[in-house]
């Protein structure tokens, strides 16, 4: 029965928020207090359908792909300043959903948000097109038209952040919007939608579908022959799935897949600020980020100092009610992601597995994995292997340089890095040698929107920020003029 408190989140289509057409709904579990604080309509095949040929009309018919850029960018901004406006509800939507202390959705994750948009408004309005120099009387240029439909497929972790990190491009480059959050945390994306419209947005360019994956809302999107751009954040295996659905239409794809992130700490770093944001790194959102620095590779030299350190920090960290401002780390997500991380946990042995130095499950709350630190595992080990998604951390030594790039490339993920040393010529060879889509040196997470952002391997496929985002969001054109009016057709094909 539903409690007459709860909220209710509805698809948002074609400007108008409804009911799933057969009229489903399921709920959002708040994962502290582990009852339902919203439902979210529950999508099928037909509100796919609907979704979809509501972003295909906009877009073939609406004035959203014909506006210039400058129009657009003033829509995007307001909508940004809305995001700000509304911080308040937007991060109590992604706190409720999923956990995050909401303090910190409110000072990081909205803000950037509204970044996002801002961003890729100016990005796309400002960024120049080749225009390329011809001696034969003819004028060569680029045209950067809109691709289309885009499924946006947004994560639970950092529900609004990662969503305007995929609609803001998608938007500012004229394209028309399908997106389908996490069915862990579907509130903060009505939210958005519903804003976008009072920012000006018009109707069927910005589409919510609600739901969840195989057989259901995920699959029927991804699938959809009405579909021109498929972007994905989530895990490895999905991305996969994703990739075969995609396959059958040939729709480009972008996907930013899982991560196992090494940290090379080297014994000429600073000590203080490499224990500092290595511990942001591997604890931040309780673990719960793709780039989490979760493998710690210590020089021998400083691995007893660093250990100590960083094991006093982790255990410093506050965890509780996520509503609350003091706290550091929340509950992880739901129910089921905290039975996979125990299971990580369940497998330390003592031996070749790990050992648990500190942290871990705590019996007395099944809420709770307090900041782990384990130390002792084989290469091989699962905790060294696998993206485990929650706050655990294996701090391993090593004795060099080269010793340390192959721990860390020894994973089938690639999608970030970080290196700590005072070393410059160090920090540029390591750089060059981890395999990866971005290495941070010295810091962690700080990003720059106009850089490429992916990974390899297991991690995905493509990159998006800045012109990256505009190639992959838009169909570019060449085109040919001949100026001069000289050339006759034995110039077919001829290169320059």
């Amino acid at each position: 029965m539903t409690n007459e408190s709860t909220e209710f989140y509805g698809h948002l289509i074609d400007g108008k928020e409804t009911e799933a057409q057969d009229g489903r709904r399921f709920p959002s579990v708040d994962p502290w207090r582990r009852t339902a604080w919203a439902e979210a309509a529950e999508g099928g095949r037909e509100d796919a359908d609907r979704a979809v040929a509501a972003a295909r009309q906009a877009f073939d018919t609406g004035e959203w792909p014909r506006m210039g850029h400058t129009a657009r960018g003033r829509i995007l901004h307001r909508l940004a300043d809305l995001v700000e406006r509304n911080a308040g509800e937007l991060a109590a939507a992604d706190s409720r959903d999923m956990g995050r202390p909401v303090a910190q959705a409110r000072a990081k994750d909205v803000p950037r948000a509204a970044a996002n948009f801002r961003f890729f408004a100016d990005h796309a309005r400002l960024t120049a097109a080749e225009q390329l120099p011809a001696d034969n009387g003819t004028h060569v240029y680029t045209r950067y038209e809109p691709a289309g439909v885009v499924a946006a497929i947004a994560p639970w972790n950092l529900p609004l952040m990662l969503e305007s990190w995929k609609v803001a491009p998608a938007l500012a480059h004229g394209n028309t919007v399908v997106l389908k959050p996490a069915e862990q945390s579907p509130a903060s994306a009505t939210v958005l939608a519903r804003l976008a419209l009072e920012a000006g947005v018009p109707p069927g360019v910005f589409n919510v579908l609600h739901g969840h994956g195989p057989a259901a809302a995920g699959e029927f999107l991804v699938s959809h022959p009405g579909v021109d751009r498929i972007t994905f954040t989530g895990e490895s295996a999905t991305g996969r799935a994703i990739a075969r659905a995609a396959a059958d239409h040939l729709t480009p794809l972008s996907l930013e897949l899982g991560g196992k992130a090494a940290n090379l700490v080297f014994a000429d770093c600073d000590l203080d600020r490499a224990v500092s944001w290595s511990v942001a790194a591997a604890y931040t959102n309780a673990g719960q980020v793709c780039l989490a620095g979760s493998r710690i590779y210590v020089e021998r030299a400083v691995y007893d100092a660093f250990l100590e350190r960083f094991t006093a920090a982790a255990d410093a960290l506050r965890f509780g009610d996520p509503a609350e401002a003091g706290t550091d780390i929340g509950p992880l997500a739901s129910a089921e992601h905290h039975a996979k991380v125990r299971g990580f946990l369940d497998r330390l042995d003592g031996g070749p597995q790990g050992r648990l130095l500190t942290g871990g499950l705590d019996p007395r709350d099944p809420r709770v994995v307090r900041p782990a630190v384990v130390v002792d595992a084989a290469a091989e080990a699962a905790v060294l292997q696998q993206e485990i998604f929650g706050p655990v951390a294996v701090v391993t030594p090593f004795d060099t340089e080269q010793q340390a790039v192959a721990q860390a490339n020894a994973t089938p993920y690639g999608l970030n890095a970080m290196v700590f040393t005072e070393d410059l010529r160090r920090a540029h060879r390591t750089a060059a040698a981890l395999r990866g889509g971005t290495v941070w040196v010295n810091c962690y997470f700080v990003r720059d929107l106009r850089a490429p952002f992916g990974g390899v391997g297991a991690s995905g496929i493509g990159r998006e920020g800045g012109v990256h985002s505009r190639e992959f969001f838009t169909e570019p054109k060449a085109v040919v003029m001949d100026i001069a009016g000289t050339l006759g057709p034995e110039a077919t094909g001829a290169a320059r």
